[in-house]
């Protein structure tokens, strides 16, 4: 059996508001081993009427012109049940900024960002995305907020890239025979304000110290042939196909999905470290093999025809 081995790790995710707040962040991966991943951001702002400024750091460099505003999406309530998991009534467009989402006795705004005038500035190996508040507060209602919004997730793609392995052609044919069963195998963690592993840029900004996020929910939505270690999970479900049909990303296909949620909380790390780690393995037939297995056969197929016809030619004449 062939093995592949890789470790990644999306390690400098930072969130943090300037304002007094307790937030929650949300981060949602369409894993799609074929290319095109994708990563929804949702960020919950508890304080939101006396918060200034959103900031949020991204370990990869995206551009204004990939980030997807999916809150607009939420004119469907069944996107919206499946999104907060309960019923909905939304007042879709309330306002030039925000619509209204009520849901289990309680009632938020969602922030449409697309129609913000905000920020992305490349820094490090990331893009810093910059959000003021200010201009926001003649259009809220409620003291909660959620803003979301959807990019492609450039670090998956690039590892789960097939790349082709030369190294020796002995070696390889060798490894084709013999290993038809291929073995893949991703280690990937992520890591929210892990000050130690983010830029200098953002260390040294006082705001970031003082943020008070206190609960991180991680969501993978992946294919089943990819079995992934769910023992942290509070939750596994499948795909809501009904639901999401008009919710998924591009290219993204709905058929056996099933979603892994992972839950870390202030209330049980007291550092606010938010560390999230999951292994995803796959095991598969190799298409190399297979295409080698089917030569062979041809041409040991035409050595034999060629060697019966061979024999009844030497025995006719013999």
């Amino acid at each position: 059996m062939q093995k592949k081995q890789m470790k990644f790790a999306d390690d400098g995710w930072a969130v943090w508001i300037d304002g007094d707040d307790t937030s929650t962040v949300y981060i949602n991966d369409w894993i799609n081993p074929q290319g095109k991943s994708y990563v929804d951001l949702a960020i919950r702002i508890r304080g939101i009427k006396i918060s200034k400024y959103l900031s949020v750091y991204v370990p990869f460099s995206i551009s204004r012109e990939e980030i997807d505003d999916v809150s607009l999406l939420f004119k469907d309530t069944k996107i919206l049940q499946a999104t907060f998991s309960t019923g909905c009534i939304v007042d879709y467009k309330k306002n030039e900024y925000t619509s209204e989402v009520a849901y289990n006795g309680k009632t938020i705004d969602i922030v449409h960002i697309s129609t913000l005038e905000y920020q992305t500035k490349a820094i490090s190996k990331g893009t810093l995305i910059g959000i003021d508040l200010s201009c926001l507060q003649p259009y809220l209602d409620n003291d909660e907020a959620y803003f979301i919004w959807r990019m492609p997730h450039k670090t998956l793609d690039e590892i789960f890239k097939h790349h082709v392995n030369v190294g020796n052609v002995l070696d390889r044919l060798r490894d084709l025979i013999t290993s038809p069963v291929v073995s893949e195998k991703y280690g990937y963690s992520i890591r929210i304000n892990e000050s130690r592993l983010l830029p200098e840029e953002i260390t040294r900004i006082g705001a970031f110290h003082r943020q008070k996020l206190k609960k991180a929910v991680i969501t993978l939505s992946v294919n089943e042939e990819y079995e992934i270690n769910d023992s942290g999970c509070y939750r596994i479900r499948r795909l809501e196909e009904n639901l999401y049909k008009e919710y998924l990303p591009m290219d993204y296909q709905h058929e056996n999905v099933i979603t892994y949620q992972w839950n870390q909380s202030r209330d049980y790390n007291f550092q606010g470290q938010f560390n999230f780690y999951y292994s995803v393995a796959r095991n598969s037939i190799s298409r190399g093999s297979m295409f080698l297995y089917m030569i062979l056969l041809v041409v040991i197929s035409m050595v034999s025809d060629l060697a019966s016809t061979f024999f009844k030619m030497w025995i006719g004449i013999s």
